[in-house]
């Protein structure tokens, strides 16, 4: 059996380290990407393939021409909060995009997908202390209902088409590679810790805290951070269990540490880490914005054998910073 991956979304933030993740392991790598968001430095497969999700003729070329064996699809729109402004493009794309790819895969005879899901297919469970896969789907804007939607797409695929697919739901993606190698570049960038990293290099004015008053310890909403390379790692072990699996079906599973840091908590430990001061602004709570969102990660550690190894907050954001330094 080949050992080939095709990567879609291979050169973007957590693409980019799965693939190094990938090869690290013995895989053969195909990055697929048309460099919408992805960068072409961060391409680290054996080979390239630029090109587009919608592009199914492409895709399904590139699977025979490269023999491919599992496909990792990491190529969606991500930006929640514009998926509420311009929900149209997150649907073309998520949704659109992965039945062009399914049917590629179908066409070219591959079976196994890893897909890039997210905690916000569960919406909002602010009476829920961790999120579980088995929680109903109930997303709260556009680009929580693309994904979710391409989830059940997913299910539906099982018992037609003989898929075998995981969907790994994402909590709050952060850090670096160790090595320097990748790191976190969105533009425009809305991600918290890149955000108070900016503020830590002077790059920006002060850093924003939106709700001091949730009922969380310090006032502030907890969320669950995790190192991409953590996330990589899980990617690597879903394609593994999927090759030994071997049969039909559809899995949900959440990648996150299972514990929960505040926004306080990362204005902190970026001062702690980086040796910086600099100025926090306290503001209003944003609408939607819920207090808890911390994962229940017993199903992927089971599934798996998976579990977040460098995920503690100040390596999180030592490599973060060491990039940023860098690189940005």
């Amino acid at each position: 059996m080949s050992q080939n991956v095709l990567v879609v979304g291979g050169a973007g933030y957590i693409g980019s380290h799965t693939t190094l993740a990938l090869r690290e392991a013995g895989y053969g790598t195909v990055v697929y990407d048309n460099f919408s968001a992805g960068h072409r430095d961060a391409c680290f497969g054996d080979h390239l393939v630029e090109g587009d999700l919608a592009d199914t003729d492409l895709l399904t070329r590139t699977m025979r021409d490269y023999d491919i064996d599992s496909v990792i699809h990491f190529a969606a729109l991500i930006e929640a909060g514009q998926s509420v402004v311009t929900p149209l493009p997150f649907f073309h794309n998520n949704l659109g995009g992965t039945l062009s790819l399914l049917d590629a895969m179908n066409v070219a005879g591959v079976t196994r997908l890893v897909f890039s899901s997210t905690a916000a297919v569960y919406g909002n469970c602010e009476d829920v202390a961790r999120l579980s896969e088995d929680l109903p789907r109930a997303p709260i804007n556009p680009y929580g209902h693309s994904k979710a939607m391409v989830e059940a797409v997913l299910e539906t695929c099982v018992q037609a088409h003989g898929l075998e697919a995981v969907a790994l739901r994402y909590f709050n993606a952060c850090g670096a590679d160790a090595q320097g190698r990748s790191g976190e570049r969105h533009d425009p960038e809305t991600h918290l810790i890149p955000l108070v990293i900016q503020a830590a290099r002077g790059q920006r004015d002060q850093i924003k805290i939106y709700g001091t008053d949730y009922d969380t310890p310090d006032g502030t909403c907890v969320r669950d951070y995790i190192h991409v390379s953590d996330l990589a790692a899980g990617h690597v072990a879903a394609v593994a269990h999927l090759q030994r699996k071997q049969t039909a079906g559809f899995e949900a599973l959440n990648l996150g540490t299972g514990a929960g840091q505040s926004v306080r908590q990362i204005i902190d430990a970026v001062r702690r880490v980086s040796g910086h001061d600099f100025k926090v602004e306290e503001d209003v709570r944003r609408a939607g914005d819920p207090a808890f969102l911390v994962a229940d990660n017993g199903r992927a550690q089971q599934v798996l054998g998976w579990q977040a190894r460098h995920s503690d907050l100040d390596t999180i954001i030592r490599d973060a910073w060491a990039y940023a330094t860098k690189n940005l």
